[in-house]
């Protein structure tokens, strides 16, 4: 069985410089595992290393997507896969990368997924557009509550996955995640840090991510399609700044809501991540970071 090295966690907490370090020290090469990092053109937002801040550390399965392709795990996992075989081929080590917990757990188990139905997903989505994901979510409660439980009531889109594979399968959209029968030898890293300090760090991000020009960039992607993309219209700033670009709030408005939405998502990622005990957690302020990955790792 393949060895694959997972660097995971929350945003901001560290993990891709990290996983630099990682790769340098084990002759790694890393996998993304961001599901925000597959669209092409989506950098600044998602805070994508640009090719000289990956230092010479090849990277897999990014800027697969245009802005208007619907994201589909199953295909993600085809590709991340192959990467990853293709890596431990040539001898070096992969290093699966990122914040997107179904993703990787995508890659690390041996689970499929369920189909999808066009004709069924087009009543969804118009639905959800005409009356917003409100009965929507009352229908996923009654027929799925567990599932209900795990999606926010606001998340139109999937809400509408939930509903799909409810009916296409008769099962809960829960079944989608059976227990754990492992597909490659994994260790799983998890970074954090302390809420404070993380909170200062997503302030400090989205404010560089502004410096940068993270407005130009929306801009140049809605020529590109970004609002008929169902996935990557709703990345955490890039639907606040179509916001303040559509003039339904103010720049510092779509500013302060960027960083008030990436603050709850980490608590979500949070949530996801500490439910699995195979995990071994760092602290990713600690300066000896790097040396403690290394014996997590068994290669002090």
């Amino acid at each position: 069985m393949k060895r694959v090295v997972a660097v995971v966690g929350p945003t901001a907490a560290g993990k891709s410089a990290l996983s630099l370090r990682l790769a340098e020290a084990l002759g790694g090469e890393v996998v993304n595992a961001d599901s925000m990092q597959l669209y092409r053109g989506m950098d600044i937002g998602t805070a994508k290393l640009t090719p000289a801040e990956r230092a010479g550390v090849p990277h897999h399965v990014l800027d697969i997507w245009d802005v208007t392709e619907p994201a589909s795990v199953a295909v993600y996992q085809r590709l991340a896969r192959a990467a990853i075989d293709d890596i431990a081929a040539r001898g070096r080590v992969p290093l699966l990368v990122g914040g997107s917990g179904l993703y990787v757990r995508a890659v690390l188990e041996d689970f499929d997924f369920p189909g999808t139905d066009p004709g069924l997903r087009a009543e969804l989505e118009q639905e959800l557009a005409e009356a917003g994901p409100a009965p929507l979510y009352a229908r996923l409660r009654a027929a799925d509550p567990v599932a209900a439980g795990r999606i926010l009531p606001s998340n139109g889109r999937r809400i509408v996955r939930a509903l799909e594979v409810n009916a296409l399968t008769g099962t809960a959209f829960t079944a989608e995640l059976p227990e754990p029968r492992p597909v490659y030898d994994a260790v799983q890293v998890g970074v954090d840090v302390d809420t404070a300090v993380l909170d200062a760090r997503i302030e400090a991000r989205v404010s560089s991510m502004w410096a940068a020009g993270f407005v130009a960039e929306v801009r140049g992607l809605l020529d590109a399609g970004l609002r008929e993309g169902r996935t990557a219209r709703g990345a955490l700033g890039y639907r606040q700044i179509m916001q303040f670009l559509d003039r339904e709030c103010d720049e510092p408005q779509a500013r302060a809501e960027t960083v008030r939405a990436t603050r709850r998502f980490v608590r979500r990622q949070r949530s996801w991540f500490r439910r699995d005990q195979r995990i071994v957690w760092l602290d990713g302020a600690a300066a000896d970071v790097t040396a403690a990955a290394l014996g997590v790792v068994g290669q002090d």
